[in-house]
């Protein structure tokens, strides 16, 4: 089997999380479960992520397009085009669609794998209907990833966003 060298822009599976695209650009496997890429669409004034946190994933997001609103620990930031932020393990952290025009950013994860995440939520988030809350919530407790869902109502006030 000849190894793929490229992805074209029109090419790599792209889910949805509500208002937050994944195209899988890289996964783990991969890399020998060094990282991954993927690449985050997200819609105007949208939120993200709410607060979460991961035991074992550092996140580096690289801003392509649009203005992404972030909160880590305490501190928040506006990253615009060209900007690398830096997300740490154990370290809360949210992010937003800062502006009116819609947003890209590319995320490297490692360790690689925990695309996986989105692959699995982006099936509870595709069902007719309500998502599962329960089995979102098991989903997250595999990758040792927790969520802050009290911090949703004061983002969304405080900037403006959507949520879903």
């Amino acid at each position: 089997m000849v190894e793929q060298l490229m992805l074209a822009a029109d090419e790599g599976e792209l889910v949805w999380l509500m208002a937050l695209g994944v195209r899988f650009m890289i996964r783990g496997a991969r890399t020998d479960g060094r990282f991954s890429l993927v690449e985050h669409p997200l819609a105007p004034r949208a939120l993200g992520a709410p607060a979460h946190t991961h035991v074992n994933e550092d996140e580096y997001s690289y801003v392509l397009d649009g203005q992404i609103g972030v909160l880590i620990g305490d501190e928040e930031l506006i990253a615009g085009p060209g900007t690398l932020v830096f997300k740490p393990r154990a370290v809360p952290h949210a992010f937003w669609n800062a502006g009116d025009t819609p947003a890209r950013l590319l995320e490297i994860i490692s360790p690689g794998g925990f695309e996986r995440y989105f692959e699995e939520a982006s099936a509870v988030f595709a069902a007719d209907g309500p998502p599962d809350f329960e089995q979102l919530a098991a989903i997250a407790a595999r990758y040792q990833l927790s969520f802050d869902f009290d911090s949703v109502p004061a983002l969304i006030a405080k900037h403006d966003l959507a949520f879903g």
